[in-house]
C-alpha cells in the first residue's frame, strides 16, 4: 500500500485533492489506520483516480463524475466522451478566435477614422454575371464567416458532382433575411445553363445577377475576417461624396491563396 503522499505523487495530484475526493466519496482510501487516521491506497486505485481526473477535465461536475463511475464507464466510453468534449473545445476556441478577430477589425476601423484614401475608391459599371450559388442564413454579421466558409466548400463539392466548372471568381453577396438575420449567398461565376436548385436536387442555383449601373468599389487585401475597416472606409467615402448606397456590397474573390492574409477581394457596393 501507499501512503497518501506516495499515492498523490504517483497519481500526479495533490494530497489536498485526495482528501477532498475521500470526503465526497469519489475515491475512498483502501485502508485508514484506526489509531492514527492515516490514509493508505493501493496501486489498483490509480485506475479510478485516472477516471476521476479525466472526467473532471472533460467538464463534468464531481456529482456527475461519481454517477458515471458508479456505472463503471470503460476506457472506450471515456474515449468517446473525450472526442465529444474535444469537438466542443475546438468549437469554443474557433468562436473565441473569431471574436478576437472581430474586435481587432473594429479597432482597425477606429484607427482608420478620418483617413479616407479617396484614390482607392473607384466608381464603375458592373456587367451582368452568371453564378452558381448556395444560400444559408447567418444570425448576424459576426457569424457570417462560420456560415460562408463551409458553404463554399459544399458548393464546389456539388459543382464537381454536377460536372459544372467555375469560369470566374467567387462572388459572395448578402441580403436581409425575411425573418431576421442575413441571407448569405456563396457563389462562383459559371457558364452553365440557369437552373433552380430545387429542380436539380442538389440545391445549387444557377442564375444571372443583373448589371449594376454604378457601384463604388474598393480592393480589400487580407483575410475577410478583417474586412470591416474596408467596408466602413467605403461607406464613409460614399457618404462624403454625396452618394447613396443601394444594398450590401458584393465580395469578388480576386486572389485566394492558402494563406488568407494574402487574399485580395474587391468590394462592390451598388449606388442608388
Amino acid at each position: 500500500m501507499f501512503t497518501i503522499g506516495d499515492f498523490a505523487r504517483h497519481g500526479r495530484v495533490s494530497v489536498r485533492m485526495l482528501r477532498h475526493y475521500d470526503a465526497t466519496g469519489l475515491l475512498r482510501p483502501a485502508h485508514v489506520d484506526p489509531a492514527t487516521g492515516y490514509r493508505h491506497y493501493t496501486a489498483a486505485q490509480l485506475a479510478r483516480l485516472n477516471r476521476v481526473i479525466a472526467l473532471k477535465d472533460l467538464g463534468f461536475t464531481l456529482q456527475q463524475v461519481r454517477e458515471i463511475l458508479d456505472d463503471e464507464v470503460d476506457a472506450e466510453q471515456l474515449r468517446a466522451m473525450l472526442r465529444l468534449r474535444r469537438a466542443d473545445l475546438e468549437a469554443d476556441i474557433a468562436a473565441a478566435a473569431a471574436r478576437l478577430g472581430q474586435v481587432e477589425a473594429r479597432l482597425r476601423s477606429i484607427e482608420s477614422e478620418g483617413h479616407m484614401p479617396a484614390e482607392d475608391v473607384v466608381i464603375k459599371q458592373l456587367p451582368a454575371v452568371r453564378v452558381a450559388e448556395l444560400t444559408a442564413v447567418a444570425p448576424d454579421f459576426d457569424t457570417i464567416g462560420p456560415v460562408i466558409q463551409p458553404l463554399y466548400e459544399e458548393l464546389f463539392r456539388r459543382l464537381g458532382v454536377a460536372g459544372i466548372q467555375p469560369t470566374g471568381p467567387g462572388i459572395a453577396r448578402y441580403e436581409d433575411a425575411p425573418d431576421g438575420g442575413i441571407l448569405v449567398h456563396a457563389g462562383v461565376e459559371v457558364s452553365a445553363a440557369p437552373r433552380d436548385g430545387g429542380d436539380s436536387g442538389d440545391g445549387v442555383r444557377v442564375l444571372d445577377l443583373p448589371p449594376v449601373e454604378r457601384a463604388a468599389t474598393l480592393v480589400h487585401r487580407g483575410s475577410m475576417d478583417a474586412v470591416l475597416p474596408s467596408v466602413q472606409t467605403l461607406a464613409r467615402w460614399i457618404d462624403a461624396h454625396g452618394h447613396r448606397s443601394a444594398g450590401y456590397p458584393r465580395e469578388i474573390n480576386l486572389e485566394c491563396p492558402e494563406d488568407r492574409a494574402d487574399w485580395v477581394t474587391e468590394l462592390q457596393e451598388p449606388l442608388a
